[in-house]
């Protein structure tokens, strides 16, 4: 027991060893899945802010386009009191062309604000693949690192029995063995031959019990005869 207990030693450190080499690239995944999640969250924050920003660049678009529209309305009904004499005629044109002014300063504030859109509708489309790609690295990778451990634990589990199957053989525990059922077999023969003694010994008893059986049994013959001569019982 001593033995395979020394031998089972020197098979776990020298499995530990090799997982040691082993481990490395489990620690080298581990490290690239934490910085690939830290990049998950960075791309997903920032895709939140691109999105946030499309989104006001569109209600802003909206806005700019409802006030242009509302200068024009305006202008139109500045024209339209002049020219019904409800307020002077060059009064009227003058605030008409103010608001035509607001309505062309909306205008291209709209035109500005689509185009910010557009901008960060693409931003936040290209930033949207860069996180699935993310994801989907994430979960192959995450699949690698557990393929990874239950390689090693495998090879860590072959390194140590195909050691210890190794040292049994080479320290001559075979050989051990091969002597102990020698000594079995000679203490099982020696058991047999006591047996056969013992038996032996039992078939002298039986034999003496049954010349002294015959013994005592032909005087009894005789004293039987003597009996019925006494009695005058013979024949």
């Amino acid at each position: 027991m001593n033995i395979l207990n020394r031998l089972f030693k020197i098979g776990q450190s020298e499995a530990h060893a090799a997982v040691n080499q082993l481990e490395d690239p489990i620690k080298m995944t581990e490290q690239g899945l934490r910085d690939l999640r830290q990049d998950l969250d960075k791309s997903l924050h920032g895709l939140a802010e691109v999105k946030a920003m499309a989104i006001r660049a569109r209600n802003e678009g909206e806005g700019f386009r409802a006030k242009a529209a509302d200068y024009e309305n305006k202008a139109v009904l500045l024209l339209q009191r002049a020219h019904k004499g409800e307020m002077n005629a060059a009064e009227a044109d003058r605030l008409a062309s103010e608001a035509l002014l607001k309505k062309a300063e909306n205008e291209a504030l709209a035109s500005r604000a689509a185009t910010d859109q557009e901008q960060f509708e693409r931003s936040a489309a290209q930033l949207d693949q860069n996180v699935a790609t993310l994801k989907s690295t994430i979960s192959q990778w995450e699949n690698e690192l557990k393929t990874l451990k239950a390689r090693v634990t495998v090879s860590t589990a072959t390194i140590t029995i195909n050691k210890q199957l190794a040292q049994l053989d080479s320290s001559g525990t075979v050989a051990l063995l091969e002597r102990m059922k020698e000594k079995i077999a000679v203490q099982e023969a020696l058991a047999e031959s006591y047996g056969e003694i013992a038996q032996a010994g039992k078939s002298i008893d039986a034999e003496i019990d049954q010349a002294l059986g015959a013994t005592s049994a032909g005087k009894a013959s005789e004293d039987l005869k003597a009996l019925k001569a006494k009695l005058g019982y013979n024949e």
